[in-house]
């Protein structure tokens, strides 16, 4: 299996008391904890890292199979660790310029989800159709009538890493791929995830490296960030958002 209204005008950084939870749930809403869940049991929303001002950050989880999804949180790091398809998102959209950071490892260390594959994300994501973006249940294709970018960083069973563009009509249009080593991911490594979103273009690094750029003759529309993957355990840390 793999994955084929904020503004940045303050930072946002990592901190968080220590949470955990299985995202299985039964009907009804309720709250524990920093975290709501939904009726739907593929849809919970969680509160990681602060706000400059000190505000906690809201996220919204959507997930294939929440009986075999589990996600961790202490004050350092937000671990996600799933069997199959999820989406972790934001739930403050981004517009103007700025700088999305973060620290990020694919762990492979025999536990039962360990897979080296599929460090992915979405960035100036937005539904053409709908009000709200967050309609969905974790599954890769159910994003494809969104507009956004996304980077598969590692996917295929680490045998690619591709940069597209979604255009909200359910085209995917490969503006970029790698399938060399260097480009692929590596065990035990944590990678310093960098995007930008300037006037003319969006930028991804990899550990200050370019690794994909695209031009446009305005900027993306507001739109919100999400960590994507598949059948893989992770770390995330470090998180933040800063103006350009």
């Amino acid at each position: 299996m793999t994955d084929t209204g904020y503004s940045a005008q303050s930072t946002v950084m990592e901190s968080h008391a220590g949470q955990a939870c299985t995202a299985a749930t039964e009907g009804g809403s309720q709250r524990e904890s920093g975290i709501h869940r939904e009726s739907d049991a593929r849809q919970f929303s969680l509160q990681w890292a602060h706000s400059a001002d000190g505000k906690p950050l809201r996220w919204r989880v959507e997930q294939e199979e929440p009986a075999r999804t589990r996600i961790d949180i202490d004050e350092h790091s937000l671990t996600l660790d799933t069997a199959a398809g999820l989406t972790v998102w934001l739930d403050q959209p981004l517009s103007g310029r700025y700088r999305i950071s973060y620290l990020r490892e694919v762990l492979v260390q025999g536990q039962p989800n360990d897979r080296l594959s599929d460090l992915n994300q979405f960035w100036a994501a937005r539904d053409p159709a709908r009000a709200s973006l967050f309609t969905r249940h974790g599954v890769l294709g159910e994003y494809d009538n969104l507009a956004l970018y996304y980077v598969g960083m590692g996917g295929n069973w680490n045998s690619t890493t591709r940069f597209r563009y979604y255009n909200g009509h359910g085209e995917r249009q490969l503006l970029g791929e790698f399938t060399d080593e260097a480009h692929l991911l590596r065990a035990g490594h944590r990678y310093r995830v960098t995007i930008e979103v300037d006037r003319t273009e969006t930028r991804f690094l990899i550990d200050n490296q370019l690794y994909f750029r695209a031009h446009y003759a305005e900027p993306p529309a507001s739109g919100y960030f999400g960590l994507r993957t598949v059948f893989s355990r992770q770390a995330i840390s470090e998180f933040s958002v800063t103006p350009l």
